[in-house]
């Protein structure tokens, strides 16, 4: 007999009703297949955090910190209530698959921070990735993030 594996339920993704609106989420969004490096090529790198950056301007979201990785990203985004969380990374996914001919998997997971204790751990988790994953020495040194830092 044949294994049935899970259904996988659509996740809702919204803040319930009593969540301040503007309220940071920890996002990560994976691409297909893991381990393939597609968002770390220029040009597309570059272009995908301007996109980011003009969801920004035209207030879908506020950026807290986002970091490409070769095969997935993280961030930490405040979302306008409207459209919200799910329709705004939705619809700008559909647009980076679109021009970039990026494979993304299916969802994405999210996680409300709390208080200032977890969007400072989360930050720092982010920040480290590039490092902890081997690919630069230092977290100023990786290019693929916003705000960008400073070499000393």
């Amino acid at each position: 007999m044949k294994p049935t594996l899970p259904n996988r339920r659509i996740l809702p993704h919204e803040a319930p009703h009593w969540v301040p609106e503007w309220e940071p989420f920890f996002i990560t969004i994976n691409c297909l297949p893991r381990g393939q490096n597609q968002l770390c090529i220029e040009p597309a790198a570059n272009q995908i955090l301007e996109s980011m950056k003009e969801s920004e301007k035209r207030q879908i979201w506020s950026i807290g910190l986002v970091v490409l990785m070769p095969d997935h990203l993280h961030a930490i985004l405040h979302f306008n209530p409207v459209p919200g969380m799910r329709v705004s990374l939705i619809n700008w996914k559909k647009m980076v698959a679109r021009r970039w001919k990026i494979n993304w998997q299916r969802d994405f997971f999210d996680h409300r921070l709390r208080n200032d204790a977890e969007y400072a751990e989360k930050f720092a988790y982010v920040s480290m990735n590039p490092v902890r994953a081997g690919l630069v020495a230092e977290i100023g040194m990786w290019p693929h993030r916003w705000p960008r830092l400073k070499m000393e």
